[in-house]
């Protein structure tokens, strides 16, 4: 079950696996025991359900059982827009330990099934092939790789093998209920497609997965200094925007929808109040977005280089100004 390229980047390795108590990652929590791959565990209690305390100790029990770290976060989260809130909150959990413990994996349990919903969803909203397959079993992140072992994995493979062993798992109530979107998606479109064709539905992924290669554009940057990135701008609007996408993935920050059209239509965003994306005639610059006062001097030198206005205050902070300039003096040479 467990995808071949995943257990490599996995093997002799710092590995954090993100774990929930669930069917997913309490199958791959064994799935990686059995393999004998090195691994700690974290868990986000949402205080959100009457089971979640209960999904904590179960955590805490395996932790201590098999000799691994258990990293708890307790953190209420209630009201409008829970998931994007929770994940917010997940992600920036998971990626505090992994700076301060230094390890260089996460690992999740996404599987099959959890493709499928995201592509169905994307497909309905408007896409193209790079853009319905958000998801590959290895993906790297700024600061560590983004490992999915269990991708071309069905989620009845998942349950078959905790049932066979009589192992504990539980049962998230909330992915039952139709007022979320995906659930719509998985309950009345996703779950039949599963049911009826997995093998097939697999196959087919990891063709568009071999698609999605060929379709992106490359990322070699001109320039790269702290958190600011300089691209040379692709020819086409749907190549720029895919190289934004992807370079912000890796940054840690997705792009909504409006947002993607905001930046093809205005070339000169702030995005989320963190990120600034500039898209010149010749570049594509990405910094976060930094508010500061500049000395005149240094204001005109960068009007001069024709350095786009909201690049300025960052490059400014972190004394970037000059390796900058000698950059872009070798790419024009």
């Amino acid at each position: 079950m467990l995808e071949p390229e995943a257990l490599q980047q996995l093997r002799n390795r710092k590995n954090l696996l993100a774990f929930s108590a669930g069917i997913d990652s309490t199958a791959l929590y064994h799935l990686l025991k059995e393999k004998k791959i090195p691994f700690d565990i974290a868990l986000v209690n949402y205080k959100s359900r009457p089971q979640s305390d209960e999904e904590a100790s179960y955590a805490k029990s395996l932790a201590e059982q098999d000799g691994k770290k258990l990293f708890l976060l307790e953190r209420k989260v209630e009201g409008r827009d829970f998931e994007h809130r929770a994940r917010k909150i997940r992600y920036t959990f998971f990626e505090n330990i992994i700076a301060e413990e230094r390890y260089e994996n996460l690992v999740t349990a996404h599987q099959l099934d959890d493709m499928l919903e995201w592509a169905l969803m994307q497909l309905c909203k408007g896409c193209g092939t790079a853009e319905m397959v958000g998801m590959q079993p290895v993906e790297e992140r700024k600061c560590y790789t983004l490992v999915r072992p269990l991708l071309f994995t069905p989620k009845t493979s998942l349950l078959s093998y905790l049932e066979e062993r009589q192992i504990h798992y539980f049962v998230d109530t909330t992915n039952l209920e139709e007022r979320y979107t995906r659930n719509r998606f998985r309950h009345q479109a996703a779950a039949f497609l599963m049911e009826e064709c997995s093998e097939g539905i697999a196959r087919s992924f990891r063709y568009l997965l071999a698609d999605k290669q060929s379709l992106l554009p490359p990322q070699n940057a001109i320039f790269r200094y702290k958190n600011l990135t300089l691209f040379k701008r692709p020819e086409s609007e749907l190549q720029t925007i895919r190289l934004v996408d992807r370079q912000l993935k890796e940054n840690g920050y997705l792009l909504t929808r409006a947002q993607k059209e905001e930046i093809v239509n205005n070339r000169s965003v702030v995005i989320g109040g963190i990120w600034v994306v500039e898209i010149t005639e010749r570049f594509v610059w990405i910094a976060p977005y930094t508010k500061t006062e500049m000395p005149k001097q240094f204001r005109e030198r960068c009007r001069s280089s024709k350095i786009p206005e909201k690049i300025r205050p960052y490059l400014f902070v972190t004394d970037g100004l000059e390796r900058l300039l000698s950059a872009l003096d070798s790419f024009s040479s």
